[in-house]
C-alpha cells in the first residue's frame, strides 16, 4: 500500500497520491468527490503570473523565455528564465534560474546558439549594484558572471559576426557604451567604446557588425544631475533639456562621428536597415512649447540617413500628424510607416502604410491599405518582401492580417474569437503568437508557418505559467450587438455570472474602458477584473460606445465635436438591450469606469439616476480647466470642436459633467492617481466637493504616485475590493461600503477577507 508522508505537499501532488492509494485498494473506502471549482477573487488577479521576452534560438529549436512572479504584498515582481523546446511545447519545459528575491531578465542567444547571456542582479552589492551580464548553457549549470560595471549594465548584444558582447553601462545619464571579445569574455578588460557628454541614450549595431548608432545629449547636464543630488527636486513643466543627436560608432578601428547637426530637432526612435545602409529616426521638435503632445506620446517627424555618405533626408513635415517609426523591408528595396490617412492636420482618420523606393530620394509615397476599414501597420515583414503584417481589432477581437504590397490589398489572416498578437522572429524566422481568450490567460505560442496561423490547431503551446486558473470557475462571456438611438450597430462584451440560468435576472455592472480610442475584446478578465463580478453573481457589459476602435473610422470619430452624447446612448441602450432580453434586473445596476470611462461614469451621474451606485476613476469633470492640467492637449481640442478653450469656452463648458452637477443623485466613489498626469487629480476633487455640498453620497480615494494608473498593486487591491464594497451595498443592499478588515485580512491571512482573497459567495438571486 501507498504511503503519504505527514510533511506537507503540494495540494495537486496530495489529490494524485490519494487517487493512487484508492486505485490500489478499491475496498477501503470510495473516492472523494472533486472540489466545485471556486469563483475568481481579486487576490488570484494579483497572484498572476505573467511570460515576456520570448527569445528563439538562432536555429529555431528553442525559446528563452521570462516568468514575472508578483509579490503583491511587496509592491514587487521577480522574475526568472525558462527554456521550452519550440518543437515539443510546454510538455518541454523548465527553469533555469532560481533566485527567489533577484531577477533574471533581458535573455540573448550567443550567436552560435550554444549559450545565452542575461541581465541579472543577484550579485548586486555597492558600487557594482544593478544589473550585471551572466552567461548560461541552455543545458543548465551555473550562470558565470561577465561583467562587473560600477552602476550596472542597462542593455546589451552580440555583434552578428559573433566577434563582440557590446553593452551599455554606468550611472543614469552617465552610461557609456563598452565590449568585451566572445574569444576571452572572462579573461580581458572591457574596452569603453565612448566617452559622451551626458552619456548614451539609445542605441543599435548594425547588422553588419562594422558599426553601432547612438544618440546623446549634445551637452552634459552636469548642473540638473547636481542640483537633484543636493535634493533640490522641483519639477519643472516643460524644462529645457539637451538636444539629442545621432552618432556612428565605427568598431574598427573605434571612432565616433556625429552625423546629425540640425539644432530644430532632438532625435529619438532609432533603426538601422537589414543590410546596414540606410539608419531611421524620429525628429522632435527642439522648440519644448512647440511640441505637439496627444495621447500616442510627442509627434515628431520622420528622417532618413544613408551610411555611406551621412546625408540625411527629411521625409515629413507634418507638425501635428503622428507617424509611426520606419521600418525597412528584409530584401532592402523598401522604407515604410504609418501614419493618418489625412497628412495635413490632426485627425483621427485611419492609418495607412506610406511606402516608398528606400534610394528614391524626394520621391513619391505609395499610400497602401485605404480598402480596409481600420488602422493598417508595419508589424512585420514576409521574408520576400511582398507582404507587411499587421495586428489590429476587429470588433471584440484582435487578429492578424495581411497587406499586399503589390496589389495593395488588405486580407484578415487569422478568425478566432480572441485577442492576438503574431510576430516574427528576423533571424530564427520563428513565428510567436501571443493569445488570449475569455478561458484563456495570455499564453505563448508558436506555429509552423504563416500558412498555417489561422488553425489554431496547428499551433504549438510554449508557457502555461497560471495552471492554478484550472481550478477557477469562470462565468461565459460572449460577443453581443444592439442598436443605439441612431439606428447604428453598436458592439461589445458580455460576461455573464458563473452559473447563469436563463431567464432568471441579474444585477448588472457597466464597465466602461478607457481611451476612448480603445475597446473591450474577448481576452481573458477584462473590464477591470469582470472575472471577480461575474464569480460574484453580476452580469457585465464591456460596451464598445462611439468613439471606440475597431468598428471603424465613422465609428471611432462619431464623437468629435461632440463628446459625450451618442457614446452615452450607445451604453445606456446597451443596457436596455440586456433588460429586454431578461437578462438584467432594471433596479440593481452599477457603472465603473477608468479615464475615459470615468469620463462617461461622470456623464451617466449628471444623466441619469438609474444606477444605483457609480465609481469614477480619473475621470474629468471640467475640461476647461482640464485643458491646463493634462499633459496632452491637441486631442482634447479636437474632441471638443477642435478650437482653443480660450476661443470658446462655451464648447468646453457646455461638454463638462460639473456643468450639470445638480442632477446628480447617484452614490458616487472616486478614485485618482494623486500626481496624475493625465487627468490631474484636481478633477476629482472638483467632483468630491461638488458632490459633499449637494449631500450626495460619496468617497474620494486619492493614490499616491504620479501615473495616470495606480502604481502599487496594494493598492489597486484597495481599489478593486473597496469598489466591489460599493456596488454590493447601494446595488445589491448587501454588507458595508467599505471596511478595511476586508483588505487587511488578506495581509494577515485572515477569514474576514472574502472580497479579496476567499472568493464572493455566489447567492441565487430570484428577485
Amino acid at each position: 500500500m501507498l504511503s503519504i508522508a505527514s510533511r506537507a505537499v503540494p495540494a495537486r501532488a496530495f489529490a494524485l497520491a490519494l487517487t493512487l492509494t484508492f486505485a490500489l485498494q478499491p475496498a477501503l473506502r470510495p473516492v472523494a468527490a472533486q472540489a466545485a471549482p471556486r469563483p475568481m477573487t481579486f487576490l488570484d488577479m494579483q497572484h498572476l503570473k505573467s511570460a515576456g521576452a520570448p527569445t528563439p534560438s538562432p536555429d529555431g529549436k528553442w525559446l528563452l523565455h521570462t516568468v514575472s512572479t508578483p509579490d503583491w504584498e511587496q509592491a514587487r515582481s521577480q522574475t526568472d528564465l525558462h527554456l521550452v523546446s519550440l518543437q515539443q511545447g510546454v510538455s518541454s519545459s523548465r527553469q533555469l534560474t532560481f533566485t527567489a528575491d533577484k531577477n533574471e531578465t533581458s535573455p540573448a542567444w550567443t550567436r552560435d546558439g550554444t549559450m545565452f547571456a542575461f541581465l541579472s542582479n543577484r550579485d548586486a552589492t555597492g558600487e557594482n549594484g544593478g544589473n550585471q551580464v551572466y552567461l548560461m548553457r541552455p543545458d543548465g549549470g551555473e550562470a558565470r558572471k561577465v561583467t562587473s560595471a560600477a552602476g550596472g549594465v542597462s542593455s546589451f548584444a552580440f555583434t552578428r559576426d559573433g566577434r563582440w558582447l557590446v553593452y551599455r553601462a554606468g550611472r543614469t545619464a552617465q552610461q557609456q557604451l563598452y565590449r568585451l571579445p566572445m574569444s576571452a569574455l572572462f579573461t580581458t578588460e572591457p574596452e569603453k567604446l565612448t566617452s559622451h557628454a551626458g552619456g548614451v541614450v539609445a542605441w543599435e549595431l548594425a547588422p553588419d557588425s562594422r558599426r553601432a548608432y547612438f544618440t546623446g545629449p549634445d551637452v552634459d547636464a552636469a548642473d540638473e544631475r547636481l542640483r537633484r543630488e543636493k535634493k533640490f527636486t522641483v519639477d519643472i513643466r516643460n524644462a529645457p533639456t539637451p538636444l539629442n543627436s545621432l552618432w556612428a560608432l565605427d568598431l574598427e578601428p573605434v571612432r565616433a562621428v556625429r552625423l546629425t547637426r540640425d539644432s530644430s530637432i532632438t532625435v529619438d526612435n532609432l533603426v538601422v536597415s537589414p543590410d546596414s545602409r540606410w539608419v531611421g529616426f524620429t525628429g522632435i521638435s527642439s522648440d519644448r512649447y512647440a511640441r505637439n503632445i496627444t495621447e500616442e506620446g510627442i509627434n515628431g517627424d520622420l528622417f532618413l540617413l544613408e551610411a555611406a555618405t551621412g546625408q540625411v533626408e527629411r521625409l515629413t513635415n507634418n507638425r501635428e500628424v503622428s507617424e509611426g517609426g520606419l521600418s525597412f523591408s528584409p530584401d532592402g528595396k523598401w522604407v515604410a510607416f504609418s501614419a493618418p490617412n489625412d497628412l495635413t492636420r490632426y485627425t483621427m482618420s485611419n492609418r495607412r502604410v506610406y511606402l516608398r523606393d528606400v534610394t528614391a530620394r524626394g520621391g513619391e509615397w505609395r499610400k497602401l491599405g485605404e480598402s480596409f476599414d481600420g488602422n493598417v501597420a508595419v508589424d512585420f515583414w514576409s521574408p520576400d518582401s511582398r507582404t507587411i503584417y499587421f495586428n489590429e481589432g476587429v470588433k471584440a477581437t484582435r487578429q492578424l492580417l495581411a497587406l499586399d504590397v503589390a496589389r495593395n490589398t488588405v486580407k484578415q489572416v487569422t478568425q478566432l474569437p480572441a485577442a492576438l498578437t503574431v510576430s516574427r522572429d528576423d533571424d530564427a524566422g520563428v513565428l510567436l503568437i501571443n493569445y488570449s481568450d475569455p478561458a484563456t490567460p495570455p499564453t505563448l505560442y508558436t506555429v509552423a508557418s504563416i500558412e498555417r496561423v489561422g488553425n489554431k490547431a496547428s499551433w504549438t503551446q510554449l508557457s502555461d505559467v497560471n495552471p492554478q486558473l484550472r481550478e477557477i470557475a469562470l462565468g461565459e462571456e460572449r460577443e453581443i450587438t444592439w442598436t443605439s438611438t441612431d439606428g447604428k450597430p453598436v458592439g461589445g462584451v458580455l460576461n455573464l455570472p458563473v452559473g447563469y440560468r436563463e431567464g432568471q435576472r441579474y444585477p448588472l455592472i457597466v464597465a466602461i474602458h478607457g481611451g476612448p480610442a480603445s475597446a473591450d475584446l474577448l481576452s481573458f478578465n477584462g473590464g477591470y477584473g469582470s472575472q471577480v463580478y461575474a464569480g460574484a453573481g453580476y452580469v457585465v457589459l464591456k460596451p464598445n460606445y462611439r468613439g471606440s476602435t475597431n468598428y471603424g473610422e465613422a465609428h471611432r470619430t462619431a464623437i468629435v465635436g461632440n463628446y459625450f452624447p451618442q457614446g452615452y446612448d450607445d451604453i445606456i441602450t446597451g443596457v436596455d438591450h440586456l433588460i429586454a432580453q431578461g437578462i438584467v434586473d432594471s433596479s440593481r445596476m452599477g457603472m465603473l469606469g477608468w479615464s475615459a470611462g470615468g469620463h462617461w461614469s461622470n456623464w451617466t451621474l449628471v444623466n441619469t439616476d438609474r444606477f444605483k451606485a457609480i465609481s469614477s476613476g480619473a475621470g474629468t469633470s471640467n475640461w476647461i480647466s482640464m485643458y491646463a492640467q493634462s499633459d496632452v492637449q491637441r486631442n482634447r481640442q479636437f474632441y471638443l470642436g477642435d478650437k482653443l478653450p480660450y476661443d470658446d469656452f462655451d464648447a468646453y463648458w457646455n461638454q463638462s459633467p460639473i456643468k450639470y452637477i445638480s442632477k446628480a443623485k447617484t452614490p458616487t466613489m472616486i478614485h485618482v492617481v494623486e500626481g496624475d498626469p493625465r487627468v490631474p487629480s484636481p478633477q476629482s476633487v472638483e467632483l468630491h466637493m461638488a458632490l459633499k455640498k449637494l449631500g450626495v453620497p460619496t468617497e474620494l480615494f486619492m493614490y499616491p504616485g504620479a501615473s495616470h494608473g495606480i502604481p502599487d498593486p496594494r493598492n489597486r487591491l484597495v481599489k478593486s475590493v473597496s469598489e466591489m464594497a460599493w456596488m454590493d451595498y447601494y446595488v445589491r443592499g448587501r454588507g458595508e461600503r467599505f471596511n478595511w478588515r476586508d483588505v487587511l485580512g488578506t495581509v494577515k491571512g485572515g477569514a474576514d477577507s472574502s472580497r479579496a482573497n476567499a472568493g464572493p459567495t455566489i447567492v441565487p438571486d430570484d428577485r
